[in-house]
């Protein structure tokens, strides 16, 4: 992911609040586990409800863990197919490509229903290149270690001073 990304998500969401739209903010790992935990606390309806009909819906980060929920698939599909048919927005990231998305969740079809309903009135951003994120932490890396050898340097001159 690149900063631009990053931008496009804050804007969005940003711009969506100030708005006065209702955004709701999930990493896919906790949208999964929230909705497993409603489930069992009989709280599933209310959820769903709060998914379904919040303006805005950023899931972050889908298939960002190696492996999804068994019930994933579903909960997903019944997720966009209610904002679908409400006319919802949905911001989505992953770093997968799409064409894996069936094999992730383990049911092509639900990929593709899920897919279909993204793409039919959405826009797919495609983003190339090392991680920001890495790119930064390699430009502070090299800052340190040419800090601390300036430093090393000062600290080793032993020339006289006038």
């Amino acid at each position: 992911m690149t900063i631009i990304y990053f931008l496009l998500y804050f804007l969005h969401r940003n711009a969506a609040i100030l708005s006065g739209y209702k955004v709701v903010y999930r990493e896919a790992h906790s949208l999964f586990e929230d909705l497993f935990e409603a489930t069992q606390l009989k709280r599933r309806k209310k959820l769903n409800k709060l998914f379904s009909e919040t303006d805005l819906l950023v899931i972050d980060d889908l298939f960002l863990r190696k492996k999804v929920p068994e019930q994933a698939a579903d909960d997903l599909l019944e997720i966009i197919l209610n904002r679908y048919s409400s006319r919802k927005s949905t911001l989505l990231t992953s770093n997968r490509p799409i064409e894996d998305w069936g094999k992730l969740l383990r049911d092509n079809a639900a990929s593709s229903a899920i897919l279909d309903r993204l793409l039919h009135r959405g826009h797919l951003l495609k983003f190339e290149g090392k991680s920001y994120r890495l790119k930064e932490a390699a430009s502070r890396l090299s800052e340190t270690k040419r800090k601390t050898r300036d430093e090393k340097g000062k600290n080793m001159d032993l020339s006289p001073k006038d």
